[in-house]
C-alpha cells in the first residue's frame, strides 16, 4: 500500500515564532500563506506544515499522487482505494472520502495511541 508523499502537520500556537524556529533548523518556506496562518517548510526532502488555529493536534499527513515537490505522479493509488483497503482491514475512519467522487479527497483516522493520520489527495 503506497500512501503517498509524507509530511508532518504541526498545530502551532504562533506561526511567526514557529517559522523563525524552524528556519534556524535549516527549513525554508516552500508554500502556504502566513497571513492565512499556514506555511509549508522544507529542509531537503523533509516537509513540515505549520498550522495556527486550524486543528488541535499534530497530524501525520500523506498525499497520494504527489512526489516530494508536489508534482503529480503518473501512477498512484487513489485515496478512495486506500480507504477501501484500510476499512477491509478493520480500520475505523474519523472522516471518509466520498466513494462516489473522483479527484481530490481525503480521509482521517487515528492510530492506537490517538495520533491522527490524514490521507489527503490533491489531484
Amino acid at each position: 500500500m503506497q500512501l503517498g508523499n509524507f509530511s508532518v502537520s504541526l498545530a502551532v500556537k504562533d506561526i511567526a515564532v514557529s517559522r523563525a524556529f524552524y528556519e534556524k533548523l535549516g527549513f525554508s518556506v516552500w508554500g502556504g500563506d502566513q497571513a492565512q496562518n499556514w506555511l509549508i517548510l522544507k529542509n531537503g526532502s523533509t516537509v513540515i506544515g505549520l498550522f495556527q488555529g486550524m486543528f488541535e493536534r499534530n497530524i501525520l499527513t500523506f498525499n497520494p499522487g504527489w512526489d516530494g515537490d508536489a508534482n503529480t505522479l503518473p501512477e498512484f493509488t487513489d485515496v478512495r482505494e486506500l480507504q477501501r483497503g484500510l476499512k477491509a482491514h478493520g480500520i475505523q475512519m474519523l472522516t471518509e472520502a466520498d466513494e462516489a467522487t473522483t479527484g481530490p479527497a481525503s480521509f482521517l483516522l487515528e492510530d492506537p495511541d490517538g495520533n491522527q493520520i490524514l490521507v489527503d489527495q490533491h489531484v
